[in-house]
């Protein structure tokens, strides 16, 4: 098999749930050797998270399957020092350490940037926190739901109009986006450790990513732009930017950006050809003077065909739109499968989702499924330097498991 670009690296996931555990996915992907290192008994809380109210009920653990695919776990309590002791001969010789505990959770526990850098002057310390590491939020818990999608505006800027309520995130939504903030902080803290030699410390967080997710609308803020009212999409702009429901009960996303060229193309797509001289709507200016007026007709025509048939039909044409996907076309998604965007689980029993990330000459491991609470301890162990008293010590003290 083809050698990973981080076939070799040593990495210690020392973290719980998404973002900061997928940036080591997204690293094992890639080949890096990575350790789960996770409580012993239930191990990591985000384990659980399937069986939380008002998620998918499955036999499978889907949410630990995502996050920690081809990982190895060691089930260590580091709440004791004999754990802490071990962790620390773990990082002594590990390329990478990501964390996602809170700053005095860390300091608890002897695993702070200050406290590991001796041990390892190559080692790349990854930080991510809810929000940031100053300040008098630092130890404050975050999720995506708060930090990422509320704090950011996001939650108040998807709304149809100022009369609905702020729009629910869904799971993971903000974590993954994060998860690749921190892996590219991390492959930029190894570039520099090539040209330097040196570790270094790298941090992201939730709150910032969410900034910058919105930041179009925070910049103009940050700018004083005078914003204007936030309108439904029944009295939008524009009515070739714009989602209308198809006959099915599916929707799709009118994307127009060119509308000039492309409004004689899209008149005959609906079958009004008319539209092209009629003077209400024979300009870019009249279109949007009259939109509202635009928008009607449109619901009226798209609701006339089947989503499918609509995708015939502007695909034809090559007009430029969007399909409004629901779960259920994932599966089956040719477009995703072709680009390996849906990649299959070794052994080929299940797909599963990859990183958004490819380079050319270099493959990615086939996802290996994700590990058992402690199932790789003693392996890990021995290739640390522990001997069979030792390990065998380690578990009967309960530090290991």
């Amino acid at each position: 098999m083809e050698r990973g670009i981080f076939e070799g690296l040593k990495v210690l996931d020392c973290a719980s749930f998404i973002a900061a555990p997928a940036a080591a996915t997204v690293l094992s992907d890639f080949g890096a050797d990575v350790i789960k290192i996770e409580p012993p008994g239930s191990g990591d809380p985000y384990r659980n998270l399937p069986n939380l109210p008002g998620y998918p009920v499955s036999p499978h653990n889907y949410a630990w399957m995502l996050e920690s695919r081809n990982k190895k776990s060691l089930a260590l309590d580091l709440g004791k020092p004999e754990g802490q002791a071990v962790l620390r001969r773990l990082a002594g010789s590990a390329d990478v350490f990501i964390t996602n505990f809170p700053p005095a959770v860390r300091q608890r526990l002897g695993i702070t940037y200050e406290e590991l850098k001796p041990l390892n002057d190559r080692l790349i310390y990854a930080s991510f926190t809810g929000y940031g590491e100053k300040g008098e939020e630092a130890n404050k818990p975050g999720f995506d739901s708060n930090a990422y999608w509320a704090r950011s505006g996001l939650m108040d800027l998807v709304r149809a109009d100022l009369d609905t309520t702020p729009a629910r995130s869904v799971a993971g939504m903000g974590d993954h986006p994060c998860a690749m903030a921190l892996y590219g902080a991390i492959v930029t803290a190894l570039y520099k450790r090539e040209r330097t030699g040196k570790g270094s410390h790298v941090s992201s967080n939730l709150m910032a990513n969410g900034i910058w997710a919105s930041g179009v609308l925070a910049q103009a803020k940050l700018c004083g732009a005078k914003f204007q009212e936030r309108r439904p999409r029944e009295r939008a702009l524009n009515a070739v930017t714009n989602h209308y429901k198809c006959r099915d009960g599916r929707w799709l996303i009118l994307s127009l950006l060119n509308e000039e060229r492309q409004w004689p193309a899209l008149a005959r797509c609906l079958g009004r050809e008319e539209f092209i001289t009629d003077p209400r709507f024979a300009t870019k200016a009249e279109r949007h003077a009259r939109s509202l007026e635009l928008i009607r007709i449109f619901d009226q025509i798209f609701a006339t065909k089947d989503l499918a048939e609509w995708r015939r039909i502007l695909d034809g044409n090559g007009l430029v739109f969007g399909v409004v996907g629901i779960l259920d076309d994932i599966p089956f998604d040719q477009q995703m499968l072709e680009n390996d965007v849906l990649v299959p689980f070794e052994g080929g029993d299940m797909l599963t989702i990859n990183s958004p990330i490819w380079v050319d000459g270099s493959k990615k491991k086939p996802p290996r499924h994700a590990p058992s609470v402690g199932e790789h301890s003693d392996e890990i162990l021995r290739t640390a330097g522990y001997d069979e008293a030792a390990i065998k010590q380690l578990r009967a003290a309960g530090t290991v498991a």
